[in-house]
Protein backbone atom coordinates (compact mmCIF):
# COMPACT_ATOMS: atom_id res chain seq x y z
CA UNK A 1 0.00 0.00 0.00
CA UNK A 2 1.60 3.21 -1.11
CA UNK A 3 0.10 6.15 0.70
CA UNK A 4 0.92 9.81 0.95
CA UNK A 5 3.00 10.88 3.94
CA UNK A 6 1.20 12.03 7.06
CA UNK A 7 1.31 15.84 7.13
CA UNK A 8 1.50 15.75 10.93
CA UNK A 9 4.54 13.48 10.83
CA UNK A 10 7.86 15.15 11.61
CA UNK A 11 9.47 13.24 8.76
CA UNK A 12 7.18 14.55 6.02
CA UNK A 13 8.55 17.57 4.16
CA UNK A 14 8.32 21.13 5.35
CA UNK A 15 11.33 23.03 6.59
CA UNK A 16 13.74 21.17 8.78
CA UNK A 17 11.77 17.92 8.75
CA UNK A 18 10.73 18.33 12.37
CA UNK A 19 14.25 17.77 13.61
CA UNK A 20 15.22 19.81 16.62
CA UNK A 21 18.45 21.73 16.26
CA UNK A 22 18.30 22.14 12.47
CA UNK A 23 18.93 25.67 11.34
CA UNK A 24 17.99 27.28 8.08
CA UNK A 25 20.00 30.47 8.52
CA UNK A 26 23.25 31.66 9.99
CA UNK A 27 26.54 30.18 8.81
CA UNK A 28 26.64 28.85 5.29
CA UNK A 29 26.20 25.08 5.20
CA UNK A 30 28.98 22.86 3.96
CA UNK A 31 28.65 21.24 0.54
CA UNK A 32 28.01 17.82 2.07
CA UNK A 33 24.97 19.01 4.03
CA UNK A 34 23.30 20.55 0.99
CA UNK A 35 22.42 17.18 -0.52
CA UNK A 36 19.31 15.75 1.12
CA UNK A 37 20.11 12.60 3.01
CA UNK A 38 17.82 9.72 2.11
CA UNK A 39 16.37 7.83 5.06
CA UNK A 40 17.73 4.41 5.97
CA UNK A 41 15.81 1.34 4.86
CA UNK A 42 14.55 0.97 8.44
CA UNK A 43 13.31 4.57 8.59
CA UNK A 44 11.65 4.31 5.17
CA UNK A 45 9.93 1.05 6.14
CA UNK A 46 8.86 2.54 9.47
CA UNK A 47 7.26 5.48 7.66
CA UNK A 48 5.44 3.15 5.23
CA UNK A 49 4.21 0.99 8.13
CA UNK A 50 3.02 4.07 10.04
CA UNK A 51 1.13 5.36 6.99
CA UNK A 52 -0.43 1.92 6.44
CA UNK A 53 -1.59 1.78 10.05
CA UNK A 54 -3.00 5.31 9.76
CA UNK A 55 -4.90 4.28 6.63
CA UNK A 56 -6.23 1.23 8.50
CA UNK A 57 -7.53 3.48 11.30
CA UNK A 58 -9.20 5.83 8.80
CA UNK A 59 -10.87 2.90 7.02
CA UNK A 60 -11.99 1.30 10.30
CA UNK A 61 -15.74 1.27 10.91
CA UNK A 62 -16.25 3.55 12.74
CA UNK A 63 -13.05 5.46 11.91
CA UNK A 64 -10.61 5.68 14.81
CA UNK A 65 -8.28 8.41 15.90
CA UNK A 66 -4.86 7.46 17.18
CA UNK A 67 -5.90 8.56 20.69
CA UNK A 68 -8.74 5.99 20.61
CA UNK A 69 -6.47 3.18 19.45
CA UNK A 70 -5.86 0.35 21.91
CA UNK A 71 -4.00 -2.93 21.97
CA UNK A 72 -7.21 -4.61 20.74
CA UNK A 73 -7.13 -2.45 17.60
CA UNK A 74 -3.48 -3.37 17.03
CA UNK A 75 -4.46 -7.05 17.24
CA UNK A 76 -7.24 -6.45 14.68
CA UNK A 77 -4.66 -4.84 12.40
CA UNK A 78 -2.21 -7.74 12.76
CA UNK A 79 -4.97 -10.27 11.98
CA UNK A 80 -6.05 -8.18 9.01
CA UNK A 81 -2.49 -8.34 7.65
CA UNK A 82 -2.58 -12.17 7.69
CA UNK A 83 -4.48 -12.15 4.40
CA UNK A 84 -1.33 -10.75 2.74
CA UNK A 85 1.01 -13.31 4.34
CA UNK A 86 3.29 -15.63 2.41
CA UNK A 87 4.16 -18.17 5.11
CA UNK A 88 2.40 -21.55 5.07
CA UNK A 89 1.17 -22.39 8.56
CA UNK A 90 -0.07 -25.98 8.81
CA UNK A 91 -3.18 -26.83 10.82
CA UNK A 92 -3.07 -29.57 13.48
CA UNK A 93 -5.01 -31.93 11.18
CA UNK A 94 -2.60 -31.42 8.25
CA UNK A 95 -0.31 -34.40 7.58
CA UNK A 96 2.57 -31.91 7.21
CA UNK A 97 2.06 -30.32 10.65
CA UNK A 98 5.51 -29.95 12.18
CA UNK A 99 7.42 -30.60 8.94
CA UNK A 100 9.81 -27.79 7.99
CA UNK A 101 9.95 -28.91 4.33
CA UNK A 102 6.66 -30.56 3.32
CA UNK A 103 6.99 -32.88 0.30
CA UNK A 104 3.71 -31.81 -1.34
CA UNK A 105 1.29 -28.87 -1.37
CA UNK A 106 -1.53 -28.63 1.13
CA UNK A 107 -4.59 -26.38 1.59
CA UNK A 108 -3.31 -24.77 4.80
CA UNK A 109 -3.52 -20.95 4.90
CA UNK A 110 -0.77 -18.47 4.25
CA UNK A 111 -0.09 -16.13 7.16
CA UNK A 112 2.27 -13.36 8.12
CA UNK A 113 5.45 -14.88 9.54
CA UNK A 114 6.02 -14.28 13.23
CA UNK A 115 9.33 -12.51 12.58
CA UNK A 116 7.63 -10.08 10.19
CA UNK A 117 4.91 -9.27 12.73
CA UNK A 118 7.45 -8.86 15.52
CA UNK A 119 9.55 -6.45 13.45
CA UNK A 120 6.43 -4.55 12.33
CA UNK A 121 5.24 -4.06 15.90
CA UNK A 122 8.71 -2.84 16.87
CA UNK A 123 8.73 -0.26 14.09
CA UNK A 124 5.19 0.91 14.86
CA UNK A 125 5.98 1.12 18.56
CA UNK A 126 8.86 3.48 17.77
CA UNK A 127 6.84 5.45 15.20
CA UNK A 128 3.99 5.98 17.69
CA UNK A 129 6.31 7.75 20.12
CA UNK A 130 8.11 9.66 17.35
CA UNK A 131 4.74 11.02 16.23
CA UNK A 132 3.85 12.44 19.64
CA UNK A 133 2.42 9.42 21.45
CA UNK A 134 3.21 8.90 25.12
CA UNK A 135 5.17 5.71 25.95
CA UNK A 136 2.73 4.78 28.74
CA UNK A 137 -0.21 4.83 26.30
CA UNK A 138 1.55 3.10 23.39
CA UNK A 139 -0.94 0.49 22.05
CA UNK A 140 1.90 -1.41 20.32
CA UNK A 141 3.48 -2.02 23.73
CA UNK A 142 0.27 -3.42 25.23
CA UNK A 143 0.48 -6.70 27.10
CA UNK A 144 -2.14 -8.24 24.79
CA UNK A 145 0.09 -7.52 21.77
CA UNK A 146 3.13 -9.13 23.43
CA UNK A 147 1.06 -12.20 24.36
CA UNK A 148 -0.34 -12.44 20.83
CA UNK A 149 3.14 -12.32 19.30
CA UNK A 150 4.34 -15.02 21.70
CA UNK A 151 1.34 -17.19 20.82
CA UNK A 152 1.95 -16.74 17.07
CA UNK A 153 5.64 -17.60 17.51
CA UNK A 154 4.90 -20.77 19.46
CA UNK A 155 2.12 -21.89 17.10
CA UNK A 156 4.21 -21.28 13.98
CA UNK A 157 7.20 -23.04 15.49
CA UNK A 158 5.08 -26.15 16.13
CA UNK A 159 3.15 -25.98 12.85
CA UNK A 160 6.20 -25.38 10.65
CA UNK A 161 8.65 -27.51 12.60
CA UNK A 162 11.09 -24.64 13.06
CA UNK A 163 12.68 -23.20 16.16
CA UNK A 164 12.57 -19.53 16.99
CA UNK A 165 15.05 -19.81 19.83
CA UNK A 166 17.27 -16.78 20.23
CA UNK A 167 20.79 -17.34 19.01
CA UNK A 168 23.21 -17.09 21.87
CA UNK A 169 25.81 -14.41 21.39
CA UNK A 170 29.40 -15.05 22.22
CA UNK A 171 30.26 -13.07 25.30
CA UNK A 172 33.18 -10.70 24.80
CA UNK A 173 36.20 -11.55 26.90
CA UNK A 174 36.17 -9.64 30.14
CA UNK A 175 39.36 -7.82 31.04
CA UNK A 176 40.59 -8.72 34.48
CA UNK A 177 42.93 -7.14 37.01
CA UNK A 178 43.73 -3.47 36.76
CA UNK A 179 41.92 -3.08 33.47
CA UNK A 180 45.10 -2.53 31.49
CA UNK A 181 44.49 -5.75 29.61
CA UNK A 182 48.16 -6.66 29.58
CA UNK A 183 49.99 -6.81 26.27
CA UNK A 184 47.89 -6.55 23.11
CA UNK A 185 44.59 -6.60 24.99
CA UNK A 186 45.08 -10.08 26.46
CA UNK A 187 43.76 -10.66 29.96
CA UNK A 188 46.19 -9.55 32.65
CA UNK A 189 48.39 -12.44 33.80
CA UNK A 190 49.65 -12.52 37.41
CA UNK A 191 53.40 -11.92 37.75
CA UNK A 192 55.60 -15.03 37.89
CA UNK A 193 56.62 -16.20 41.38
CA UNK A 194 59.93 -14.81 42.68
CA UNK A 195 63.00 -17.03 42.16
CA UNK A 196 63.86 -19.41 44.97
CA UNK A 197 65.85 -17.79 47.76
CA UNK A 198 64.91 -14.23 46.78
CA UNK A 199 64.20 -11.78 49.61
CA UNK A 200 60.64 -10.56 49.94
Amino acid sequence: MDMSPNPDSPSSGGGNGGRIGSSSGGASPSVGSMTPQSPSRYEAQKRRDWNTFGQYLRNHRPPLSLAQCSGAHVLEFLRYLDQFGKTKVHGAACPFFGHPNPPAPCPCPLRQAWGSLDALVGRLRAAFEENGGRPESNPFAARAVRLYLREVREHQARARGVSYEKKKRKKPQQLQGDGSGGLHGHPHQPPPPPPAGAAC
